[in-house]
């Protein structure tokens, strides 16, 4: 825990400069002073790809793969162009398995944890569609590893901002998941369940470039306010 709060505070330092170089930027013409100051690394994870679709929808079929795709990317861009080292494990609509056969799933999986510890991320956000046999239930819900604090704290901070969403029609709490990929690093990581693609209302939203514009800042203004 000490360990992270260093990042944290690192994080915190590097966000305080860049506001202070634009500034200075802008009164003196200058050229910011930033660069000196590392950025911090967030890893964006887009679940499931090649021949692993994840969740299909249940009235379009749309697979959940690619709307994790397009969701990552919106975060990537929004992180980069707010000056952080941001990262994908997933940029097509390829797996990262290699060859297609017996145990690819494991080796996927593998594969983004080797990518999230190479990188030496200091935060990690999982992208992924939710489903459920009660087709009623609907809404963006985050998930966290119950041994991590930090992890907690990002997921309040990411659900609530979620929430806060225009078009959310459910408000939840984040919830503790048991899963692999909350599991690859000490830093915090959540996994983000956009919505449920078993419900007909979620599933005509997520299919709208508008809806997950919407979803992804919400994401991004969440992780920004975690580090705040």
């Amino acid at each position: 825990m000490k360990l992270f709060t260093l990042k944290k505070s690192a994080v915190q330092l590097f966000a305080a400069l860049a506001i202070l170089s634009a500034a200075l930027g802008a009164v003196c013409g200058g050229v910011a002073h930033a660069q000196t100051v590392t950025a911090p690394v967030v890893v964006i994870d887009a679940g499931h790809g090649g021949i692993d679709a994840g969740v299909c929808g249940k009235s379009t079929g749309v697979k959940e793969c690619d709307l994790n795709l397009d969701i990552a990317k919106k975060l990537k861009g929004l992180f980069s162009r707010a000056g952080f080292a941001a990262v994908l494990t997933r940029k097509s609509r390829a797996g990262l398995y290699g060859l297609p056969t017996s145990g690819f799933k494991l080796r996927d999986m593998k594969k983004r944890r080797e990518i999230i510890r190479e990188s030496g991320a200091d935060m990690v956000i999982s992208v992924h569609q939710n489903f459920y046999s009660d087709s009623a239930r609907r809404g963006a819900q985050v998930f966290f590893d119950s041994s991590s604090e930090a992890g907690k704290e990002l997921a309040v901070s990411i659900q609530s901002c979620l929430n806060a969403m225009d078009s959310a029609t459910r408000k939840v709490n984040p919830l503790v998941g048991d899963y692999y990929m909350l599991e690859c690093t000490d830093s915090p990581s959540v996994i983000v369940e956009c919505g449920f693609l078993s419900n007909a209302e979620d599933e005509k939203l997520l299919l709208t470039e508008e809806y997950r514009d919407e979803v992804a800042h919400a994401i991004f203004t969440g992780a920004l306010e975690y580090f705040a």
